[in-house]
């Protein structure tokens, strides 16, 4: 009786072990920022000289909804997702297909900020909740 609960006791605690060693495997990828979804809201500003861009309400939004959008014209990016979060979804080059615009289209001599500290990620920056993201053009 005492060898098979000893061999009980043997397989839970390689069954848990193994558990643990695997989702520890799978939470080292540094490309993912979450296993379950997300919803942030960084706020982008585009600034064309001292004239600001407006940022349209509805980008991503339509028949489907996007898991990057905007519901208004305020500048707030909606970073909703479900599920496995990779940081290629949350680039600032992402939010830029989305609504179909290139990103150096505004002007010359693009420079960027984000939380007022200069940043040269541009189009591969991640973005993360309540980022103030600044792009100025000249």
């Amino acid at each position: 009786m005492k060898t098979i609960i000893g061999i009980g006791a043997a397989v839970v605690l390689l069954l848990v072990g193994g558990a643990l060693w695997s989702n520890g495997l799978a939470n080292s990828n540094p490309d993912i920022v979450s296993r379950r979804g997300i919803h942030w809201h960084p706020q982008l500003t585009i600034m064309v000289g001292t004239t600001t861009v407006p940022i349209p309400a509805g980008i991503g939004l339509g028949p489907s909804e996007m898991p990057i959008h905007t519901h208004d014209d305020s500048g707030t990016i909606h970073l909703e997702f479900s599920g496995v979060v990779r940081k290629e979804q949350l680039t600032l080059g992402e939010f830029f297909r989305v609504w179909g615009k290139d990103m150096r289209s505004f002007g010359t001599n693009m420079r960027m900020t984000v939380n007022g500290v200069p940043n040269t990620d541009y189009e591969n920056y991640v973005m993360r909740d309540g980022d103030k993201i600044v792009l100025q053009f000249d």
